[in-house]
């Protein structure tokens, strides 16, 4: 290795070449291309587990070794910090020595370093000080108050997110479109956001959109300083390029003008962050944007069996909006994509839960195992089968079910019905939503419970019939004393589930989420709903809060091998063995909210994310749907996933553990009982050759109504027998679907040919 150039030193002169790359051998023909096309615009194709990441650092490697170019003159930005250590690391070792003075980090960190450089061309000191999301909010909050917004209707983390969105857009509080600025927040977001930004400077503070914002101003403004970054970067490394936002684009392509020896890796197939801000169309029109690019594709995988390959390219196939690769594989053909069809949620987690046991005892790595759901709210129901299963198991990207914020604060409401003397409970949602109750308030109700001894409800109550406290807290903490007592008049005649689904609306806790415009905030009402559905499984609330408890405790983080629960959004860049995708369902999977709001853009993006979830798999993928699931407390009859009638039939194995539609599917074969789906109504169009016949849609239809002569014998008033919900009263019939009034488990929608009458 003596014939290195001396990497470290200043660039004073032009880098000469140097010889063979012996490194060079350990790539594919389509990664060698990759990493030799060193001069130009170059897109990286990187489908799904092909070695984009040794492609990478192989190439800033080879522009080393090459002496093509000194570290200082070359830029690489990734989206984390994780990755950019990595990068460094990586190919400190690939070159055999340390790499000092060059330019890899994430886009912030990176734009950040420029602007401290340069911070008074955007008004700045170079000592700025960048706000954390809480600051953000208290400054929002005083900059809210002095234009009079009412923080109720416009809570200032809402007003926070609609700001830091414009800001990944590029948009200034100039230039803000007057359609966007009289559309958002009833015209208040656009005044809140020039004095939020005059307040930032003020005081000499940048909040995390600011980085890349007062950055691509910096350039846009100043030709001077653009220019000399522009000669500075020889050349520029893009990772994960397909789920860069708009602000984060146009700065890179302000700075690869002069050399235009860019390269941006990335694959379009795995854009599926746009409620972050994330624009596929910035990889798509890669080849407009930099003329004459070149384009390769890594399509070889080393990761999956050519069944899970198969399965998940025939389903990408049906976006329009993608480049095409065909991404193949040398390694065993492997066992086909399980597609399972349950009853409903709670069995699917049985199913799931047993199968992952079987697995365990024969000595495969709960590491190695993933159960991958479209919503946060899904994990419950695996999560309490696991338990029951003595599995470890971890959630990753967020806490346990019974750990979040929001059920928390549920179970809060419901302690306080159960246990008037919890006083946590008490303190956690008295004043949540915000009802005016401030800390003076609070500390009254303190210092009189621990005087008196006595519980703070009890305080509580004592106070609103003194002068100790204002009138307006008086009459919020009245007011909320007196839901207290109703609600708990009430769990004495009324059916627990359907009295906290009251109690959460009643409250206004789920208004207040509804007001919040944060990503995640219909994520959390989905999670009320389904503790609701939780609820429904304890004769008693006093049973359920004792199951929370017990399931609270159940951690042993000495224990490291445990199964993997996580949403497909928090998946991405992850692989293990065996896969379990759960919860295919037509408005599950794709998201009804997504199509709502999107249109064929959000069914494109839905459709990447199952790709991405098909692709974590390496030897073994199982795709799950429901006939019925609870959604909110409420039975609803859901139909298989058009995603799962786009899977290419020669690659799918169907299976019903249970016999789900009336009869056992074949083992091997890839029919449900019946013909065609495709002829049956239009509704889900697209090329046949990707779509297995007689699958999917017919079981649903052998589910419903048939005319037989046992069509008199399910009358109104008539006492049947249901294999889950037991004995019950037929009230309604709606052609081959009953509504039923049980004796235990309540009304509920069922299928004629699930019941027998007797």
């Amino acid at each position: 290795m003596n014939d290195l150039p001396d990497i470290s030193e200043p660039a004073s002169q032009q880098p000469q070449p140097q010889g063979d790359a012996w490194y060079l051998s350990t790539l594919n023909d389509s990664q060698r291309e990759a990493v030799q096309t060193l001069d130009g615009p170059l897109l990286v194709l990187a489908g799904a587990g092909t070695g984009k990441t040794r492609v990478l650092i192989t190439r800033l490697a080879h522009i080393l070794m090459q002496g093509r170019a000194h570290p200082g003159e070359i830029l690489a930005v990734t989206f984390t910090n994780k990755a950019a250590r990595e990068m460094r690391e990586r190919v400190a070792a690939l070159v055999n020595r340390p790499v000092e003075g060059w330019w890899v980090g994430t886009f912030h960190a990176t734009a950040a370093r420029i602007l401290r450089k340069h911070a008074e061309a955007v008004g700045l000191k170079s000592n700025f000080t960048i706000l954390d999301a809480d600051d953000q909010v208290r400054l929002i909050k005083q900059v809210m108050v002095r234009h009079d917004i009412d923080d109720k209707k416009f809570p200032a983390r809402a007003m926070n997110g609609i700001l830091q969105r414009w800001k990944d857009r590029g948009w200034t509080p100039g230039t803000v479109p007057q359609s966007e600025s009289i559309a958002t927040a009833d015209g208040a977001a656009l005044a809140v956001y020039i004095d939020y930004q005059d307040e930032l400077l003020r005081l000499n503070a940048a909040d995390f959109g600011d980085l890349l914002l007062h950055g691509l101003s910096l350039f846009q403004d100043n030709p001077d300083i653009l220019r000399e970054y522009q000669k500075r970067f020889r050349y520029l490394l893009v990772d994960e390029y397909q789920d860069t936002n708009v602000s984060q684009y146009l700065w890179l392509r302000l700075l690869a003008q002069e050399h235009k020896n860019i390269c941006c890796v990335g694959d379009d197939d795995q854009s599926i962050y746009s409620w972050r801000g994330a624009e596929v169309e910035n990889i798509l029109r890669f080849e407009h944007d930099f003329p004459g690019a070149n384009i390769v594709r890594l399509e070889r995988n080393y990761r999956s069996t050519p069944h899970i390959l198969g399965a998940a390219s025939g389903l990408i196939a049906h976006n329009e909006g993608r480049h095409g690769k065909t991404l193949w594989t040398e390694l065993n053909e492997g066992e086909k994509v399980r597609v399972v069809g349950v009853w409903d949620g709670e069995e699917e987690a049985r199913v799931t839960g047993d199968e992952i046991e079987a697995l365990h005892s024969k000595k495969q790595s709960l590491n190695a195992i993933a159960v991958l759901v479209r919503a946060g709210f899904q994990t419950r129901e695996f999560e309490e089968r696991l338990i029951t299963l003595g599995v470890p198991y971890r959630v990753i990207g967020g806490p346990r079910f019974y750990e979040r914020q929001e059920i928390r604060d549920a179970v809060a409401y419901l302690r306080i019905l159960a246990q008037t003397e919890d006083d946590l409970a008490f303190e956690r949602i008295v004043n949540l939503p915000k009802r005016g109750l401030g800390p003076a308030t609070m500390q009254t109700v303190h210092r009189l419970a621990r005087a008196e001894r006595i519980s703070m409800t009890t305080a509580a109550a004592r106070l609103v019939e003194t002068d100790e406290i204002k009138p307006k807290a008086r009459g919020a903490l009245a007011g909320v004393l007196g839901d207290f007592t109703r609600w708990r008049k009430d769990l004495a005649t009324e059916p627990h589930p359907e009295l906290a689904a009251r109690i959460f609306e009643e409250s206004g806790y789920l208004d207040m989420w509804r007001a919040r415009t944060e990503p995640d905030a219909p994520g959390r009402i989905d999670n009320v709903g389904e503790l609701v559905v939780a609820l429904e499984d304890f004769e008693s609330l006093g049973e359920f809060l004792e199951h929370v408890s017990l399931v609270m405790e159940n951690d042993d983080s000495s224990i490291t091998d445990k199964v993997n629960l996580m949403t497909l959004h928090g998946a991405k860049g992850l692989e293990f063995d065996t896969v379990f995708l759960a919860g295919w369902e037509e408005g599950l999977f794709p998201h009804s909210r997504t199509l709502d709001d999107s249109g064929t853009e959000g069914l494109e993006e839905e459709r990447r994310l199952a790709y991405v979830g098909l692709t974590r798999a390496r030897r073994q993928a199982i795709v799950s749907f429901a006939a019925n699931r609870r959604i909110h407390g409420k039975w609803q009859s859901a139909m298989p996933s058009r995603f799962i009638d786009e899977l290419p039939a020669e690659h799918v194995d169907v299976r019903s553990p249970s016999g789900l539609y009336g009869s056992d599917t074949s083992r091997h074969g890839n029919s449900w009982r019946g013909g065609g789906i495709n002829d049956r109504s239009g509704r889900f169009s697209g090329s046949p050759k990707h779509r297995p016949e007689g699958r999917w849609r017919n079981a649903q239809d052998d589910s419903g109504h048939k005319e037989t002569a046992e069509d008199d014998a399910l009358a109104i008033g008539v006492r049947v027998f249901h294999q889950k919900f037991g004995y019950g009263r037929i009230t309604a019939r709606d052609g081959g679907k009953l509504e039923i009034a049980f004796e235990k488990a309540g009304s509920k929608k069922v299928m004629a040919s699930f019941v027998e009458a007797v």
